[in-house]
Order: C-alpha cells, then structure tokens, then sequence
C-alpha cells in the first residue's frame, strides 16, 4: 500500500479560482466539478477561465494529472486528464495530483477511485461541518492504494479499459436511441413552440388531468416504512423519461390510502414541478404496484389523448424552457397545477398521436436491449474492478 501523496511527483493543489466565461479563441477549457459526470468523462459545455494567460499557466493540466472534488455533494468525485486539442485548467473546488509514471500508472490510481474501498474512505473521511470535506493533505496522506509492479498495473487497467469501452458503448447506443424519439417527434409534429404545422392549440386541462400532494395530503418520515407502497419523486425519473427505481423509497399503508385521488395508474406522467430538476418528467409504462407521490412532483394523467405523446411533448427542450418560465416568483420556482392547466400545447389528431406511439414502442423495445447489455456490462466492469484492487482499505 502506497499513500498518493508517495505516488506523486506533484502533490495536491488547489484549483484556480476563476470565474466561467463564454469560450473564446486562445482560452483553455475551464474544468468544473460540474463538468465531470459519474463516470469521470467531461461534458460538451465548453466554458473558459476568467483572468488572463499568466494566471492560467500553473493550473494548466498535463496527461496523467487526477483531479479530486474536494467538497460538497461531490466530494470525492475524479477525472483523469488525458490527450485534449484544447488546453485545460482546473476550478478551485478540484485538487491536482500528479502521478510519478514510474512507479504508478495514472489510469491505474484512476481506476481505484471506482473501487467500493475508496468510496468507504471519502465517508469516513469526510469532515462534516457546513458541508462535507476532504482536503488535499488528507488526499495525498491518508488514501491508501495497493500498490502492484508496473506491468500488473498496465495489465489491470488495459482489462478495465476494455470492459468500459463496452458499457460506454452501450451507453451512446441508448443515447441515440432517445435522440431517435424527439427526432421522430420533431419529424411528425413539428416544433411545439413555434407550431409550423398549425396544430390546434388547447390548454393543458384538455390534455390531463393535475393531481398533487398538497396541504394536509403531506407526511413526514416517520411515515415512511421499509416495504408498502412506493413514493415516486424526482429521483425515480431517468433523462430519457422512464422510471427507474432501483433506490425506491415506500410509505405506509395508511398513509397512502389516505389519498386514493394521488394513487398511481399506468400511463401516468410524474412531473416535477419544484426543486433542481423543475420541469423533469416521466410516465409510468407499466404497472408498478401501489404507488403515489412525494410533493416535489403531480401527476398528470392524460384524457382523450395518448400519454407517449405527451411525454415527448414535455421532454423538448424548447417547450421545456418555456414551462419553466411559469414559475410562481416565489423564493422557490416552482411551476403551479394552474399554469399547467392554462398552458397552450399543440393537440394533433388522436389518430397521429397513436401512430407516433407504435412508433416510440418500436424504438424502446430496441433501446430495452440496449438498456440490458448495459446492465450486463456495468456488472462486467464493477466484477472486474472488485478483483482487481482485492487489497482491503484501511
């Protein structure tokens, strides 16, 4: 075992504490936590440091340099920086760590802050007074890695580089499956903010039906139990507006039957209507159980229209972008059951909505495959990593 700060030629720094601006020509890349997702790859928004290229030069990253998050919901969260056409920086919230490549390969360290063990070390390290807390000496001192020779290095992280090659695979190829569903929406219907195919446009009460959880309809956490029914939230909805409850939360029994106006039906759209992913929505496609909602979300259940086509209705971007401008100006956005009854959508003919639904069915059963190869090659890649770094963490 090797502590990182042993590992490393440079040892941790601290960020640059720029401002994002806009890219320009001659600016590097202004790497954020923000910018770093789950799996340690960057996203397509481009932003520049502020200041100027005197100040950029000593947080300018080199291939093999891994960056750390060092606070807030993030902490503990890596990227590894490699080959890039554009010059990049690093934020202040991010702590650089370079790796003697003689002794440690990059991607192997890399690797291990996948692993369940450094996971186990950022919560019991982290110090939590406003916000959680992990410092660059704690960083290079205190994390541990098992150190193997060179070659075993190489070797791992060649075999974790290949089974990740294949969940990133699947991962695009389930992308594109979601691109290929406004693509179609946008084909058949046209854009819903401008309307260039001069639908009728009807308010949002002739298209569904709101229900939420409101005044006395709320409960607390101790109504919330181990096993009943599920409470659905913002969490349980994915990008692509499906459920996802792998982490289900469930409330008693009584409680939910307090409530049968909020209990859930198949075809059921949960939209948030509050919160960090205000204007989020996903349908219930398939018979889930008992199940209601938390107050982040309504329910909007479609009448005399089909609820595939609402879904990618709500999921346009443009459309989306103007819902969200319903908010109430309260401290909080929030968009009310008001607005999104009084709301204007376009109301095709039911007959077009349907064809567009077999359609939309067609394109989930393929991207279904795609969802199952993906969970095959998570539990490829996670079953690998595991025997990889076997060494326990202390």
């Amino acid at each position: 075992m090797k502590t990182l700060e042993e590992l490393s030629i440079r040892k941790g720094e601290y960020g640059g504490g720029f401002s994002a601006i806009d890219f320009f020509d001659g600016a590097p890349r202004y790497i954020r936590i923000t910018d770093i997702d789950a799996d340690g790859k960057l996203n397509d928004e481009i932003k520049a440091p502020s200041g100027n290229s005197e100040e950029w030069e000593k947080y300018k990253l080199i291939e093999g340099d891994i960056l750390f998050a060092r606070s807030g919901a993030t902490v503990g969260k890596s990227f590894l920086y490699e080959k890039s056409n554009i010059d990049c920086v690093f934020a202040g919230y991010l702590i650089r760590f370079r790796p003697n490549k003689e002794i440690a390969l990059p991607k192997y360290v890399y690797y291990y802050t996948k692993t369940p063990s450094y996971f186990a070390w950022i919560k019991n390290k982290q110090n939590v007074v406003a916000q959680p807390n992990i410092n660059a000496k704690q960083y290079g001192t205190e994390l541990q890695i098992p150190l193997p020779p060179l070659p075993t290095q190489q070797k791992i992280a060649a075999i974790l580089d290949e089974a990740d090659k294949l969940r990133q695979l699947n991962k695009r190829l389930i992308a594109k499956y979601e691109a290929l569903s406004q693509s179609l929406f946008l084909e058949m219907f046209g854009d819903p903010v401008s309307n260039p195919k001069g639908w009728e446009k009807v308010k949002g009460s002739k298209l569904y039906e709101v229900k939420g959880r409101v005044g006395w309809k709320g409960y607390k956490k101790t109504d919330l139990r181990d096993n009943g029914p599920l409470v659905l939230g913002a969490t349980h909805i994915n990008k692509g507006g499906y459920l996802t409850l792998s982490k289900p939360v469930f409330l008693s029994e009584e409680k939910y039957l307090e409530s049968p106006e909020i209990m859930i039906e198949i075809n059921d759209l949960i939209f948030v209507q509050r919160g960090n992913t205000i204007g989020k929505v996903g349908i219930v496609s398939y018979d889930i159980g008992e199940a209601t909602i938390n107050p982040v979300v309504l329910i909007l259940r479609p009448h005399k229209t089909n609820s595939l086509f609402i879904l990618n209705l709500l999921l346009n971007n443009q459309l989306k972008q103007r819902i969200l401008e319903l908010n109430s100006g309260s401290a909080q956005p929030m968009i009310t059951q008001k607005s999104m009854n009084e709301y204007e959508f376009i109301n095709p003919p039911i007959a077009l909505q349907n064809l567009f639904a077999e359609r939309i069915q067609a394109i989930e059963q393929q991207k279904a495959q795609a969802q199952q190869a993906l969970a095959k090659s998570e539990d490829l890649f996670n079953s690998l990593l595991q025997r990889a770094f076997i060494t326990p963490h202390t």
